[in-house]
């Protein structure tokens, strides 16, 4: 199926590992031209080298003026961005006890800020050339609430609602924003938090791996490659009058509407 990717130009943030890597080596696959985003350079250096093809751009998305400097220096690389994915930013976790104003703030900064204002530097050239595609990736933490993830819990929240709000003021410009939920999907953040989990159940990772994907009704976490093949499917004009989804892959883990 020919998903009408071939020389599109593509902004991935936190293109440099986990589901965002996998998107970039998806959009390459498709004939794309791929640029990636992260604070770390040698993040960043890495994937170059697993990628060779890609452009890779450092850049602090929780900074508005960063943002806007990602986005020229994108289009300087690429030119025009057909497609910007959102896939950077993962907020800290903290106990109940430790909540507090600044795990409020820190939530937003890396999270919600970080897709806000990426779409802030990019959206103006969509609506100027009336074409464009967004793709927001989005924890389910924003439908269910964990007690060890409230601020980050509701920075998703709020990103929904802008996915959702945005493609409905957009949608006269021919720009289509969507977002998908992924569940647990197996990154080096899922086995960081195997790793902590096993060591306070006093069983190994393995072990909790199994338990967690035993009570997913598909049998399994998400492979970053799941997330990328329906990133690519909304990205293309298959999805053509898809927009204001939020697209849950969780394996069927939360039964919500």
């Amino acid at each position: 199926m020919d998903l009408g990717l071939k020389h599109k130009n593509v902004l991935i943030t936190g293109g440099s590992k986990g589901i965002g890597l996998a998107c970039a080596r998806a959009f390459l696959e498709e004939g794309a031209n791929v640029a990636i985003v992260s604070r770390s350079r040698a993040n960043l250096d890495r994937a170059v080298a697993l990628l060779p093809a890609v452009k890779a751009i450092a850049a602090d998305l929780a900074r508005t003026e960063e943002a806007q400097r990602m986005a020229q220096e994108a289009a300087g690389l690429l030119g025009p961005i057909d497609v910007l994915v959102n896939s950077a930013g993962a907020a800290k976790r903290y106990s109940p006890d430790e909540l507090n104003a600044e795990s409020w703030h820190a939530a937003m900064d890396a999270k919600y800020f970080t897709y806000i204002h990426a779409m802030d530097a990019v959206l103006p050239s969509m609506r100027a050339r009336k074409r464009g595609t967004v793709v927001n990736i989005i924890g389910t933490g924003g439908k269910v609430a964990s007690p060890i993830h409230i601020p980050g819990g509701a920075a998703n929240s709020a990103l929904m609602l802008a996915t959702v709000g945005l493609a409905g003021v957009h949608g006269k410009y021919g720009i289509r924003i969507n977002a998908i939920n992924p569940g647990a999907t197996i990154t080096d953040r899922i086995r960081e938090a195997l790793e902590l989990e096993a060591k306070a159940k006093g069983i190994s990772a393995e072990k909790v791996l199994e338990e967690g994907q035993a009570r997913v009704p598909l049998g399994r976490y998400a492979d970053p490659e799941d997330v990328a093949s329906v990133t690519l499917f909304l990205a293309s004009e298959r999805a053509s009058y898809v927009t204001g989804a939020i697209l849950p892959m969780d394996g069927g883990s939360n039964p919500v509407i």
